[in-house]
C-alpha cells in the first residue's frame, strides 16, 4: 500500500447495537456473564423454599441443613448481584459510546504501512501496527485488541473499504 488510506464509517447506532448487545449482551440477568449465576441463584433459592416449607419435619440435628442453604443462597446472591452490576456499567459505557457516535459529525480510520489512526470528531487515536494485539475479522464486524479496542461494524462501510481492511489487518498485525 502506498500512502496513506483513508475510509470513512456511516454510523448508524442499530448497526452497531446489533453487534454490542448480540446474544442477550445486554439482559442483565441472562447475559453470557450473569446466566449460570441466575440458574444457580434461582434452583438454590427453590431448594430453600422446598426446605421451608418441610421445615416442621426437620430433625433438630437436620435443621443446620436449613442454615447451610441459606448461607448458599446468600453467596449466590451476591455473586449474581455482582455480576449484574459489571453488565450494567458495561451496557450504560456502551450506550454512552453509542450516544457519542450517534453525534459524530467525523468518524473515519486512516492507516499506512506504519500506523492506525481513528478520528472521531477531531479526538484522534493514533496508533502503530504492533500495538495491536489481536483482531477478529467475520462478516458482521472487525474488531481490534491493544493499545486501544476497536469495533467496525461490516454495514458502516462499502465492501471494498472492508475487504482494504480485512486485508491490511492480516498483512500488518502479527498474532502471538
Amino acid at each position: 500500500m502506498n500512502g496513506e488510506k483513508v475510509i470513512r464509517l456511516n454510523v448508524n447506532r442499530k448497526d452497531f447495537e446489533e453487534i454490542y448487545f448480540s446474544g442477550n449482551q445486554g439482559s442483565l440477568f441472562f447475559s453470557q456473564s450473569t446466566k449460570g449465576k441466575t440458574v444457580t441463584t434461582a434452583v438454590v433459592g427453590l431448594i430453600l423454599l422446598i426446605l421451608f416449607c418441610f421445615k416442621g419435619d426437620l430433625s433438630k440435628e437436620k435443621f443446620g441443613i436449613l442454615y447451610f442453604v441459606s448461607f448458599l443462597f446468600l453467596l449466590c446472591t451476591v455473586y449474581l448481584s455482582l455480576s449484574i452490576n459489571k453488565v450494567s456499567r458495561w451496557k450504560k459505557e456502551v450506550n454512552k459510546y453509542l450516544k457519542s457516535l450517534e453525534n459524530s459529525e467525523i468518524y473515519e480510520i486512516r492507516f499506512t504501512n506504519e500506523i492506525f489512526n481513528v478520528n472521531l470528531n477531531h479526538q484522534e487515536e493514533l496508533s502503530k501496527w504492533e500495538d495491536f494485539k489481536y483482531f477478529n475479522v467475520n462478516d458482521k464486524f472487525i474488531s481490534l485488541e491493544g493499545k486501544f479496542n476497536y469495533m467496525f461494524p461490516r454495514k458502516s462501510m462499502s465492501k471494498a473499504d472492508y475487504d482494504t481492511l480485512k486485508q491490511t489487518l492480516k498483512k500488518n498485525i502479527i498474532l502471538s
